[in-house]
């Protein structure tokens, strides 16, 4: 199949075009030196799926020949190119051979070239073309053919300002997360160390707390344990004829599914079972992290939304009725579960590593204070999340029909949508 842009009916102005037609594949070779100051960029240094940059690096980091880039140039990553790392430049600098640095034509727009190589269509030609089963990469050789349809000048810029209007606001909604995150962060630490209140403090065997709060070890605010029934077990049980009792069946890669990530609300095993089967499970509220693996160093925790079973790599701290749940789990998100990982080929942690952590303990009623603080500046995180999804749902959409011509710029309000934007 082949994979291009070419459109069945060509709006008037626009004309069909071979990429080679629109840009240059730029080749001018750089050696680096140890005393250089030029910009240096890798793949490591542009966002997947994603036309911006991440991060810069100098000249005098790497020794290998490079390639040279001008302000105005865009940067293509060929190697596995389904990873969609594009990028238009506004400075000079030297990049890795394995990126594709194109310039645009007198017929091109370089701003509209940048997000041209960002769409489904150039992306699937890409990959397509890849050589390599290990390092699979594209080339110039095999992009130059692709085809599009192009439209005029004015309007590419105007395509391009639409894009760029959706992008600027997904960059402030990340900006609004990120700030937002270190705001917690820093309340978190003033809470369990301060508590609301303020007043005198005690020191401790964990530093300074208030002095109504006492110490404690995880082992007396919860128990530590695995499910009785193992994940296997689960999998194998049929679901039981009108039984509303939701059991979830959880694996460490049940924490990256969307949705899940302060609460297992989604589990890729589910069964309704009765009663009986409910006792061997780690109830619902129970706070579940990896005891087993790589997975440790993510320190991602979760709450059971449901009652669980988990597999082999998981442990549970099923709260006693002294803690508040969500207390807790804010706790522990403070805590790095590799301070207490046993070394060897296998990095694990097991009940005797858990059960002596101490952790500080206010009164109940400030426990879910504390973790209601916590959780108002914790939904202000998720309202900005939300808006960032929409609003890259958006871009992928407006870029495909604007692309493809179901969408003329000449229907849109700009205005209107800046303003839509900023809400």
């Amino acid at each position: 199949m082949e994979h291009s842009l070419v459109l069945e009916e060509l709006p008037k102005g626009w004309e069909i075009k071979f990429f080679c037609d629109i840009c240059n594949k730029i080749s001018e070779s750089y050696q680096p030196t140890t005393d250089g100051d030029s910009v240096y960029l890798g793949l490591e240094h542009l966002e997947k799926g994603f036309p911006r940059l991440i991060g810069k690096g100098s000249e005098n980091e790497v020794k290998s020949s490079k390639s040279a880039f001008k302000n105005g140039d865009v940067l293509f990553g060929k190697l596995r190119p389904y990873l969609r790392k594009s990028v238009l430049v506004d400075f000079e600098g030297v990049c890795s051979t394995d990126i594709l640095v194109f310039r645009n034509k007198e017929n091109a727009v370089n701003e509209y070239l940048k997000y041209l190589v960002h769409t489904d269509q150039f992306i699937q030609h890409a990959i397509k073309t890849t050589a390599g089963v290990q390092h699979p990469r594209t080339s110039w050789a095999s992009l130059k053919t692709f085809k599009l349809s192009l439209p005029p000048k004015d309007e590419q810029r105007k395509i391009a300002l639409v894009l760029s209007t959706i992008q600027q606001a997904i960059e402030l909604q990340e900006n609004l997360i990120n700030t937002t995150q270190e705001l917690k962060k820093a309340l978190m630490q003033k809470l369990f160390t301060e508590g609301l209140r303020g007043g005198p403090q005690k020191e401790t065997e964990i530093g300074f707390v208030p002095e109504s709060w006492s110490v404690a070890p995880i082992e007396n605010v919860a128990e530590i344990k695995a499910s009785a029934m193992s994940y296997t077990q689960l999998a194998n049980e049929n679901n039981q004829d009108n039984s509303d009792l939701i059991i979830h069946g959880v694996k460490v890669s049940d924490m990256n599914i969307e949705g899940n990530e302060i609460f297992f609300n989604n589990s890729n095993l589910v069964r309704f079972l009765d009663e009986a089967k409910i006792k061997r499970t780690v109830p619902s509220y129970s706070i579940i992290f990896p005891k087993r693996g790589a997975a440790i160093a993510t320190n991602k925790k979760r709450i059971a939304r449901e009652h669980t079973v988990l597999d082999p790599n998981l442990i549970a701290l099923i709260p006693k009725n002294i803690i508040n749940y969500k207390y807790l789990y804010w706790w522990i998100e403070t805590f790095d579960l590799r301070m207490i990982t046993e070394p060897g080929p296998t990095p694990q942690l097991n009940k005797k590593n858990i059960a002596p952590i101490l952790m500080p303990l206010p009164c109940l009623s400030e426990q879910i204070e504390i973790s209601g603080a916590i959780d108002s500046v914790q939904n202000k995180v998720e309202i900005s999340q939300a808006k960032k999804k929409l609003l890259t749902e958006l871009f992928n959409t407006m870029l495909h029909k604007l692309m493809t011509a179901e969408i003329r710029v000449n229907e849109l309000d700009l205005t209107e949508l800046e303003q839509t934007l900023a809400n």
